[in-house]
């Protein structure tokens, strides 16, 4: 049994990425190898929802311009899947207008990254996310911690959300919005802030992308999203 808890705390995480470009597939996997990630690749999406149908993996990396399909159709059938939906997705692109990342996170990816990158950057991003992703199996979450508004119950442990007994399957970054609101009801919370607490004090996303994330966050909830309110000039908060 220790042996076994052992192996468990050494696995290195798997990352898959996702590029046709061989040259970046190169420069990216050798990085994560170094910083000791697993990694599988794919040259398209269609290889890549073969592989994670195929076998787990704990983030991917998603090049937005594929063959066949492309990042978004990928990013999409991702999260349309029970057993991946809530898998970190890291999109990296040369596609770096605002509004292409506002269409990334739309699709559902977690984080945006742009060519030309810094692999320190990209493994700092990757790292984050799955911080803020947990571990299957991991120790059962006192009821204490669970947060109940509005006919919602979050259980950060869990990285679980039900509304009226409902789950409602939420991305990393959506979570930790609805977890950071619903923490301090009442309170305030400016764009910036929102950002500062899923991406760190690095991030560079423009405010138009939290904009994106309440949005869908809204949507998922139903009729208890109505308790996310628009501060105007300022940010969001929940109902108190």
């Amino acid at each position: 049994m220790q042996a076994s808890q052992r192996e468990k705390k050494v696995r290195k995480p798997s990352i898959l990425v996702v590029e046709d470009d061989t040259d970046i597939q190169q420069l990216v996997s050798y990085n994560l190898i170094k910083s000791g990630f697993n990694v599988t690749c794919a040259d398209s999406g269609e290889e890549a929802l073969h592989l994670l149908a195929k076998e787990p993996v704990d983030a991917m990396v998603l090049d937005l311009m594929l063959p066949g399909k492309d990042g978004g159709e990928v990013c999409r059938a991702v999260r349309s899947q029970e057993a991946t939906r809530a898998l970190p997705i890291i999109m990296l692109t040369a596609k770096s207008e605002e509004d292409d990342i506002v269409a990334g996170l739309e699709c559902g990816a977690d984080d945006y990254v742009t060519k030309p990158f810094s692999p320190r950057v990209l493994i700092a991003r990757i790292e984050a996310a799955l911080r803020r992703t947990p571990e299957p199996g991991g120790e059962p979450v006192s009821e204490a911690v669970v947060i109940s508004r509005h006919g919602m119950e979050i259980h950060p442990g869990r990285h679980e959300v039900r509304v009226d007994g409902r789950e409602i399957h939420l991305t990393a970054s959506e979570f930790t919005i609805l977890e950071l609101l619903a923490g301090r009801p009442g309170w305030v919370f400016s764009r910036q802030q929102i950002i500062d607490q899923i991406r760190g004090y690095d991030y560079s996303i423009t405010p138009r992308a939290v904009d994106v994330q309440i949005f869908g966050l809204r949507k998922k909830l139903g009729a208890a999203g109505s308790c996310i309110e628009t501060v105007r000039g300022i940010g969001y908060r929940i109902r108190e």
